[in-house]
């Protein structure tokens, strides 16, 4: 009568001395690993300058004089503030809203009895490029890239632009200044 024996398991599935040490170095390696990457994916994240830029800002309105456009950046995004004059207000009051591509009255698009002040978002709403002022059909912006027309209350009249220069939240703080940030 033969007598079996279990077979051994195999040297490897016994921990050594050999296997501890590849794991400690490895459990060294990802501790190295990520102390060296923290900081450069920390890097990544905006600086204290950055984040105020979402703040609200003053503008002195007061040295603009008639029928001119000034380019300002909050969020690092220009925005055109337009004093405009009685005639531009009443080209823009008196123009058909149901015949514009995107209708919105004037009066939507600034703040009530300083219908002089017209603040909007200073990129064409087709591709985001900054149209000229005073230019187009109809005395407002003019986008040289595409061609899109916008009046002046800021609302597109002609081209592939989709929509209207949108406005910002913006309030008057006094008589010469707006605060843009806050509606």
């Amino acid at each position: 009568m033969t007598t079996t024996t279990s077979p051994e398991p195999p040297a490897s599935a016994h921990p050594n001395r050999r296997d501890i040490l590849l794991l400690s170095t490895a459990a060294m390696g990802a501790a190295g690993l990520a102390a060296v990457a923290w900081p450069f994916i920390d890097q990544m994240n905006p600086d204290s300058g950055t984040i105020a830029q979402g703040a609200p800002i003053e503008f002195d309105i007061a040295p603009i004089a008639d029928g001119q456009i000034v380019r300002i950046f909050w969020r690092g995004k220009p925005i055109f503030v337009r004093h405009r004059t009685t005639e531009e207000i009443a080209a823009a009051e008196n123009t058909d809203v149901a015949a514009l591509m995107d209708p919105e009255p004037d009066s939507a698009r600034v703040k009530a009895g300083k219908a002089e002040w017209l603040v909007v978002f200073a990129s064409c709403t087709h591709l985001g490029c900054i149209p000229l002022g005073h230019q187009g059909d109809w005395g407002g912006w003019f986008c040289p890239c595409h061609g899109s027309q916008y009046d002046t209350s800021g609302r597109v009249r002609k081209g592939p632009a989709p929509t209207n220069l949108p406005v910002p939240p913006y309030r008057f703080a006094s008589d010469t200044k707006i605060v843009i940030g806050e509606a």
